[in-house]
């Protein structure tokens, strides 16, 4: 059930942008966004309990990971549906999935703000996947239109800024170097942290039709680099100090040199006795309902 799909909605701007800019940064540095930072998908699925046949939609799956891991949670006779909107990633999905023998997945490359699903889950999951949508509310709708009457929704976020130094902190480093984006710097969506506020996001879950909303907080270690010229090349191409670098072009470059150097500063005391660099983090895996009889 891996086969391609025909594609139904039209790419937005910022799905557009997450296929020819941000696509190849996150391919190469998958070793980190993937495994370095599955501690925050890790924990929540070795608690969730999964009724063996269910249906299951896994929203941003990115690679596939988590979709293999449900796959496997919910056995032969269920159903998992992986959908992203960047294809690139879905690749590798599917060949991860026939190396693992799993024929209950099926993967598409779709918005999910937009995509016309059927009313046919009893679960969905996302890790990360949820921060970047243009319409949050359109999206919780949009999933809430996909889960079965009482069916459940998992998800991961990042907590703020001050709770996640291993992406703040450098964006700092990198500000006293480079200015600002300008209003009209091309974005992959709100952003990492766009869903931190618990009261904001609750709100937009009632709005969109759910309840029974709850916020769990995860903390724990994540590996931002294998080096420390891994941590620094990571940071400088993806989230928000990727975005101050890439935007400041040319002049990044010029400068290039001694904001590695202030990265190295600022990363060395992170750095473990392997070389990798870990640092602290937190997440809220939030969960909330379809009521039971909704439209």
């Amino acid at each position: 059930m891996n086969e391609l799909a025909t594609k139904l909605t039209e790419p937005t701007e910022y799905v557009q942008f997450w296929n020819d800019t941000l696509a190849d940064k996150f391919d190469r540095f998958r070793h980190i966004l993937m495994e370095g930072l599955s501690y925050h998908s890790r924990v929540p699925l070795e608690r969730l309990t999964i009724t063996p046949g269910s249906r299951i939609l896994d929203v941003g799956c990115g690679w596939g990971d988590t979709t293999i891991q449900l796959a496997r949670k919910t056995g032969p006779e269920g159903y998992v549906l992986g959908v992203d909107c960047v294809d690139q990633f879905l690749t590798r999905g599917r060949a991860d999935a026939r190396k693992a023998g799993l024929d209950n997945i099926r993967f598409i490359t779709e918005d999910v703000e937009r995509y016309p699903f059927d009313p046919d889950f009893d679960l969905c999951f996302s890790r990360f996947g949820m921060m970047f949508f243009e319409n949050p509310v359109r999206a919780m709708k949009n999933i809430r239109r996909a889960l079965r009457s009482g069916g459940e929704l998992m998800f991961i976020v990042w907590r703020s800024s001050e709770y996640n130094p291993w992406l703040g902190m450098a964006k700092e480093v990198v500000l006293r170097f480079l200015p600002e984006p300008g209003e009209g710097a091309r974005s992959c969506g709100p952003g990492p942290f766009s869903m931190a506020n618990t009261e904001v996001v609750s709100q937009q879950l009632e709005i969109a039709g759910f309840r029974d909303v709850n916020f769990e907080q995860v903390d724990g270690p994540v590996t931002v680099g294998d080096s420390l010229q891994d941590a620094i090349n990571f940071q400088l191409a993806i989230g928000p100090a990727g975005e101050v670098f890439r935007e400041a072009g040319e002049l990044a470059e010029r400068q290039r040199p001694e904001i590695e150097d202030a990265l190295r500063e600022a990363l060395t005391p992170y750095q473990d006795k392997s070389g990798q660099i870990v640092m602290p983090s937190s997440s809220w895996c939030i969960t909330a309902r379809n009521p039971a009889n909704a439209s």
